[in-house]
């Protein structure tokens, strides 16, 4: 099959932007001249095939990461200094640092499973095109469906996979379905089983941390659970979430009902994944990145020195 314009001219912008030749090497390889080259990488931008990004240095306070990286035995910790700007711009910059980490971990032809929310579509705004990587994408939680599409874990698989060169895997189910036996029924089927299965297989994970706080829960504003039932769920114990399951204080999950209705990874597959990488800022998200901590469903956190500061006095200091 002959190479099409736009696979010729990511060629020439990988062998430039990725691999570091220089434009007479390319010229070279490729049997042209060196002025083509650099009218052909102009083109490669122009068509936005190219992202350039200039880079601001991010803030982070080292001693306060080093004594939580400790604390929680962690693989990193990332640790904006927040200086009392807003939260957006916080969670921004903690998704640039989680961005950079991913960078420096993922190698090609890995599979890499996806969550979804605000901090993990921060991270996916982020990160450089890698496309030489190939990396596989797969959606480890089905689609949440009424929020924004940008923050879904559908269209957050499809875009990381386009910037990692790689195929992308979507779970064909919702979230949350109205019982267990509807689950299951789910889970019988072979496309749904083989998503999760590649899931499993993963060796890295990008997920954020939801939170039961009133006015907060993913959940509530989602619309898969009512006020009443985030009551009870608090009630129960409930302080946070990830890759859709709640979890106590300490990370416990089996005595939640709603967990049992949930299309996803179990928090034990997660757990297994060697490098599971969150990204949560936000007071009202303290004691929830505490329960996935002492759960030990994360390996890597980005997060504000706010927010590290309080879940650290929420473990005791």
């Amino acid at each position: 099959m002959l190479e099409s314009r736009e696979d010729y001219l990511v060629r020439v912008a990988s062998l430039y932007y990725e691999q570091d030749y220089n434009q007479e090497q390319i010229a070279k390889l490729l049997a042209t001249s060196r002025s083509n080259v650099s009218r052909l990488l102009k083109e490669a931008k122009q068509k936005g095939l190219v992202e350039i990004r200039v880079r601001k240095p991010i803030s982070t306070v080292p001693p306060l990461e080093k004594h939580f990286r400790e604390r929680f035995g962690l693989e990193r910790v990332m640790i904006v200094e927040s200086r009392g700007r807003p939260y957006a711009e916080t969670l921004s910059a903690a998704g640039q640092l989680a961005a950079r980490y991913l960078e420096e971990r993922l190698r090609r032809g890995e599979t890499l499973a996806i969550s979804w929310g605000t901090g993990v579509s921060a991270a996916v705004s982020a990160l450089s095109e890698r496309q030489a990587l190939q990396v596989e994408v797969v959606q480890m939680i089905g689609s949440v469906g009424t929020v924004e599409s940008e923050i879904d874990g559908h269209e957050l698989a499809r875009k990381l996979a386009t910037k990692l060169g790689g195929r992308f895997f979507y779970l064909h189910a919702p979230l949350i379905v109205d019982s267990q036996a509807a689950r299951d029924l789910f889970l019988e089927q072979p496309t749904i089983s083989e998503t999760l299965n590649r899931a499993r297989r993963a060796s890295i994970a990008l997920l954020g941390i939801g939170t039961t706080e009133p006015g907060m829960s993913s959940f509530l504003r989602a619309g898969h659970l009512t006020e009443a039932e985030l009551r009870e769920l608090r009630a129960q114990g409930a302080v946070g979430e990830t890759a859709g399951r709640h979890f106590d204080i300490n990370g416990n999950c089996e005595r939640f009902d709603i967990n049992q209705r949930v299309i996803a990874l179990d928090l034990a597959d997660v757990k297994a994944i060697p490098s599971v990488i969150a990204v949560a800022c936000g007071l009202p998200k303290r004691y929830s990145i505490l329960g996935a901590l002492r759960g030990g469903y994360i390996k890597a956190l980005a997060t504000d020195d706010v927010t590290a500061l309080a879940v650290l006095e929420a473990d005791g200091g």
